[in-house]
């Protein structure tokens, strides 16, 4: 091999090496990367979350996605692979990207992403806006760099929606953008906590108001070891689904 070839394979490694050292953030303003699934994990940061219980639910999260049983469920896809972003939510102008998008292809990359997650300061503030955590997901499954084959948006919440726009109208708008939103409803010990509008249970606010898109569904958990159970199965899921995301009508095309 002649000198000049043997130069243009070491630049060509040495190229390699940089993309591969990109941060997943970074590779979105750049070339675009195919996942299984885009999954924006939306968690209630609001003001009736307190710092113990903001705590367990990342620990949960962490916990979960680097379980085995949800990295095998990643390792089973097409691609192998899939984005996740870790949002906190307030109230309407307080939504916080507490994760910004990792692909998650293995055990170092899902710890590496727990890391973050269990570190990163607090920001969320004020009370209960779904639509705003709606948005927010949908503005960053909408950027560029990352494109999954499947889209969700995984809300976590202790109580209704009462601020900025309705719930509906953001939710609408997501799942006509191909999003699927699911939803998992904290429960209070003893059937205390929040009520969904006129008294009707939190988990029939969420299924009527929040939920949307092919396949979505609501789950139900307490603040204790139930969360941690109910993470996980929801995680497995939604990788594990190979349905369309989003309208209905997507499935046909």
């Amino acid at each position: 091999m002649g000198r000049t070839g043997a130069t243009a394979i070491l630049a060509l490694a040495a190229a390699l090496w940089a993309a591969a050292s990109v941060p997943a953030g970074a590779q979105r303003a750049g070339v675009q990367t195919a996942v299984d699934l885009e999954l924006v994990l939306a968690a209630d940061g609001s003001g009736s979350i307190d710092d113990a219980e903001l705590a367990l639910q990342r620990e949960g999260y962490a916990a979960a996605l680097t379980h085995p049983d949800v990295l095998a469920s990643i390792a089973a896809g097409a691609l192998g692979r899939i984005a996740v972003a870790f949002v906190e939510w307030g109230g309407a102008t307080s939504q916080h990207t507490i994760v910004d998008w990792r692909v998650i292809d293995g055990p170092a990359a899902a710890e590496s992403f727990a890391a973050a997650l269990r570190e990163r300061p607090r920001a969320a503030q004020g009370w209960n806006s779904i639509s705003g955590a709606i948005d927010h997901a949908a503005r960053l499954i909408a950027e560029p760099g990352i494109e999954g084959t499947r889209k969700v948006i995984d809300v976590s919440g202790d109580g209704p929606h009462y601020g900025g726009r309705p719930v509906e109208q953001a939710r609408d708008e997501a799942v006509a953008a191909g999003i699927t939103i699911n939803a998992l409803v904290v429960a209070a010990p003893e059937g205390g906590g929040y009520p969904g509008p006129g008294g009707m249970a939190l988990s029939d606010h969420y299924a009527l108001s929040v939920i949307g898109g092919f396949g979505a569904f609501v789950l139900v958990a307490d603040r204790g070891e139930s969360f941690r159970r109910a993470i996980l199965a929801k995680l497995i899921r939604e990788i594990a689904d190979a349905r369309p995301t989003g309208a209905p009508q997507a499935a046909g095309r």
